[in-house]
Formats: C-alpha cells, sequence, structure tokens
C-alpha cells in the first residue's frame, strides 16, 4: 500500500468512528434497549405515590430514558395541555377531563389502567365526631372538598347528590393532595378524598360511606399525538398498563381496570 493508499484508508477510519451513534445503555435484562430521551408525564395527584414507584422502576429498566413527572389536578393538566405544554403522556383521574385533550385531537384512544373510590377523611382522633357521610352537612363542622371541576370534586358532588346531602364547604381544592393535607394538619374536620390518598398518611382515619360503591372513577391514560418521545412515551404507558405497572398500581390501592 503506498502512503497516499494508507493516509485514505486511515482517514476513512477516522470519518467512520466520528460518525458513528453511541449505542443505547442495555436495557436492565442485558438486551439491546431501543428507547432513551426525556419523557415528560403529566398525572393526576392521587396517581403520585404509584407513578414515583412506576417510573423508577421503569427507568432502572431503561437506563436511557429520563422520566419527569408533574402531578396536579387532572383539570389544571388538561388546560395545561390545551395550552400548549410539551407533554408526552398523559394519565387522567377520570374520563371527563382525559376528554378535554382527547376531543380537540391533542391524543386518541386513551386506555383504563386503573379505577377509585372515594372516602371521607377525618383528623386522627376523629375531634369534630365524623361518623356518617350526612354528618357533612352539620354548618357547625369545617368540610373541605375537591372543587367540582376536579375528578376527586365532580365525584365528591355526585356522591353527596346521590345520598341527599347537601354540604357547603370551607374550601374547596383544586387537587385531593390539597384536601388531605388540610385535614391531616387539624385545619379542617373532615373531607372528601380516594383511598389511596387516605393510606398515604397515619395523619387521618378514614371511613367507606354508604354510596361509594356506585361513584367509581376510572383513569384513563394515552400518549399525546404531538409527544416528544413517542417511542419512550409508549413504553411506559405500556408499562402502566401491563403486569408491573398493574401489580404496583395494586400495592398503593388502586382497582384493576
Amino acid at each position: 500500500m503506498t502512503a497516499l493508499a494508507a493516509a485514505a484508508a486511515s482517514l476513512a477510519l477516522l470519518l467512520a468512528g466520528c460518525s458513528s451513534t453511541p449505542a443505547n445503555t442495555p436495557a436492565a435484562d442485558g438486551t439491546a434497549d431501543t428507547i432513551s430521551g426525556d419523557v415528560a408525564v403529566s398525572a393526576a395527584a392521587s396517581l403520585k405515590g404509584a407513578f414515583d414507584t412506576a417510573i423508577d422502576e421503569f427507568t432502572a429498566a431503561h437506563p436511557d430514558v429520563k422520566i419527569t413527572a408533574n402531578y396536579d389536578g387532572s383539570s389544571t393538566l388538561a388546560t395545561q395541555i390545551n395550552g400548549g405544554a410539551k407533554v408526552d403522556v398523559f394519565a387522567s383521574a377520570d374520563e371527563a377531563n382525559m376528554a378535554k385533550v382527547t376531543d380537540p385531537g391533542l391524543a386518541s384512544d386513551p386506555v383504563i389502567f386503573a379505577r377509585n373510590t372515594l372516602v371521607v377523611v377525618v383528623p386522627k382522633g376523629n375531634p369534630g365526631g365524623v361518623t356518617t357521610l350526612q354528618d357533612l352537612a352539620n354548618k357547625d363542622l369545617s368540610v373541605v372538598l375537591c372543587a367540582p371541576e376536579v375528578p376527586c370534586g365532580a365525584a365528591s358532588q355526585t356522591l353527596l347528590k346521590n345520598e341527599g346531602v347537601t354540604v357547603t364547604p370551607a374550601s374547596q381544592e383544586q387537587n385531593v393532595t390539597a384536601v388531605l393535607t388540610k385535614v391531616s394538619n387539624d385545619e379542617a374536620d373532615a373531607g372528601m378524598v380516594y383511598k389511596t390518598d387516605a393510606a398515604t398518611t397515619d395523619q387521618v382515619d378514614s371511613f367507606v360511606p354508604d354510596g361509594a360503591d356506585q361513584v367509581v372513577n376510572s383513569y384513563p391514560i394515552v400518549v399525546l399525538k404531538d409527544a416528544p418521545n413517542k417511542a419512550a412515551a409508549q413504553a411506559f404507558v405500556d408499562f402502566i398498563t401491563g403486569a408491573d405497572g398493574q401489580k404496583i398500581l395494586d400495592s398503593f390501592g388502586f382497582d384493576q381496570p
């Protein structure tokens, strides 16, 4: 090989090395991983504990994927998405707020992945003596509810209406976490949250009110049409709806879809 040919060969090898794309870190099972990059998840506040655990498990299996979760009331999240927020996955606590995203064509074919029911929560020791749903109508008690546009608020209003109970709430919160926080901090005599939220703290007591089994929230999840990272987003949705994700949700008290 002449000196000129050798130089050309060396240059070709150098260029080949520069243009190659680094392979993804192998998946946890040792196989080649095909997904990577950032994934933005907007999820109902009531999903925080379960989704934090699910994200840890999913990203451990896919080391090149980084998931950032935004937890809030489903109505707030739907408004953010409709306002142009860059989101890959939306998980709502009800179908009504999911429709606010699918009806304008921002996503399609959401999948129900969990269900949840309401409980009444009171501060530890129940200083207000609340033992029935009807007790919430007592005007001497301070009762906090989710706002009507929030899934837990809509469910609360339906349950109260079904049972013929009229409540004048001291406040209406924008997510279920805010209701739980006020009751657990003894800032209210009672509130209504999901059973999965009540189970996250030992600072409250709770009971299942009559009629709660007739007001069940279904949780849908979807990949947004303009998701910046569709492949990884769909993989995360598949994980949540699959056996491993369902096992995590079950451990946090969610009912199967």
